[in-house]
Order: C-alpha cells, then sequence, then structure tokens
C-alpha cells in the first residue's frame, strides 16, 4: 500500500530542506510526498477535508523562530493542532521540533548560543521511532533556540548536554538532531552563520568522513516513522479532540 507524507517545508527561501527529506522518505517505492512551503502560506487540506490523502507528516527545519509573530506560523499551528488532534503521525525536525512543542502547550527559548556540527545524543527509553538506533548516536546540530517545557503528557526520548533532543505526545515526535542532513548541508550551513571564524573552521574541521558516516544511523527514524505511518488507521471523518 502506498504511503502518502507530507512535508511541511518551514525554511526560507531556496534550501535543502526539500531535497534533503525527499531523499530519505522517497527512497522507499511505496512513498509518495508531497511538500508545501509554509512561509507562503501553503499547507495541506485539515483532515476534515475530502482533499486529505495523507499517513503521516514531516516539519522540516527553518532558519526562523517558532515564538516569532509571523501569519503563518500562526495559520500552521492552528493546522497542527487539528492534525494532532485526529491523531495523524507527525515527525518535526528542528524548527519543527520546537514547533510541535509549543503548538501543544510547550516552551521554547532562546538558549542564548548555537549547538552546531556533529554532536552525540543519548536515547531514553525505548520507542518505536527509535528501533535499530543506537543507544548513543551522533546527528548534527544547528540551532540556538531550544525546548525548555515540553508538552502535557510528552515524553523524552532522547538528551544530551544542550537538554531535549527528542519527545513523543501522543502521535507526534520531534527530534531535535537533523538526521536528514547530508555532508553538502552540513557544509552550506555552517559556512552561512555569523559566528566567529575560528568558531565556524572548527565545525568544518568536524565535517569528516568518519562523522558523515557515524550519523546515518540516525536515519534510521525515517524508516520507523514511515513504517508508524503506514500502520496507522487513515483518518475518513472530521476529527474531533481537544482544541489548544
Amino acid at each position: 500500500m502506498t504511503r502518502h507524507i507530507a512535508v511541511l517545508d518551514a525554511s526560507l527561501g531556496d534550501t535543502p530542506a526539500e531535497r534533503n527529506l525527499r531523499r530519505e522518505l522517497e527512497a522507499h517505492d511505496d512513498v509518495e510526498v508531497d511538500v508545501y512551503k509554509l512561509p507562503d502560506g501553503e499547507h495541506p487540506p485539515t483532515v476534515a477535508s475530502s482533499a486529505w490523502n495523507y499517513d503521516g507528516v514531516v516539519v522540516s527545519g527553518s532558519q526562523t523562530s517558532v515564538y516569532e509573530d509571523r501569519d503563518w506560523i500562526h495559520d500552521a499551528t492552528v493546522w497542527l493542532r487539528n492534525i494532532h488532534a485526529a491523531g495523524i503521525p507527525v515527525l518535526g525536525i528542528c524548527w519543527g521540533h520546537q514547533f510541535i512543542a509549543q503548538a501543544l502547550g510547550g516552551r521554547v527559548v532562546d538558549m542564548g548560543e548555537y549547538e552546531l556540527g556533529y554532536r552525540q545524543v543519548f536515547r531514553v527509553g525505548d520507542d518505536p521511532l527509535f528501533e535499530g538506533v543506537p543507544e548513543a548516536f551522533v546527528s548534527f546540530e544547528t540551532h540556538s533556540d531550544r525546548v525548555a517545557e515540553l508538552p502535557p503528557g510528552a515524553k523524552v526520548l532522547a538528551r544530551n548536554d544542550n537538554g531535549v533532543q527528542a519527545f513523543r505526545v501522543g502521535s507526534a515526535y520531534g527530534l531535535q538532531f537533523h538526521p536528514e542532513y547530508d555532508r553538502q548541508t552540513a557544509t552550506w550551513v555552517t559556512e552561512g552563520k555569523d559566528l566567529p571564524d575560528e568558531r565556524i573552521q572548527q565545525v568544518l574541521d568536524g565535517i569528516t568522513d568518519e562523522s558523515v558516516a557515524a550519523a546515518e544511523a540516525a536515519t534510521m527514524v525515517f524508516e520507523n516513522f514511515l513504517e508508524l505511518a503506514g500502520t496507522h488507521q487513515r483518518v475518513v471523518a472530521p476529527a474531533t479532540g481537544p482544541r489548544y
């Protein structure tokens, strides 16, 4: 059975976000992906619409902060709350991780510094999303905000010394790290940061064959998410549930 995934690209302008997510999701022959550019006011129809045809949703990273006063963020928040109430599997990455947390009742704050480069992350407990992922793994990080408070009922799935790196609330997952990044994207993102040259070079020096290879283990989350999306019960009627 074909699995239909809606990708919400929250990045501004021309970025590798769509390319990276398509590569990971469309590696499977039975997966079809539609991409919606959130900053352009695009998002999928509501679950109540006859046009709804998705088994799961993936939300990308962004150069913005989730707490900024932008119309497209407010609109996407309302949309996500309805999707969550309907039990649709959602996977948020970096900005998407923070967006899900904030939309569902958590709190996101400015860290006052950047977590940037390949970093080690440690799993907490077990969850189907992390099946086959080592208890300690490596993935690329690029963020200066963090989830300070999780939504009610959320469970931490991974941490490192900068805080929550993954969580689950109902059928929604957040990942602070970037399992979709390839070497080219890691370099592009690092070179684009407004940070001291010494810091930039330090991160670039860490983008090695070894670190890129080590990060491949985390890509298993995409296969696991697609499995979750393929086994959930497709919504065929208007969703009902709490409004936040």
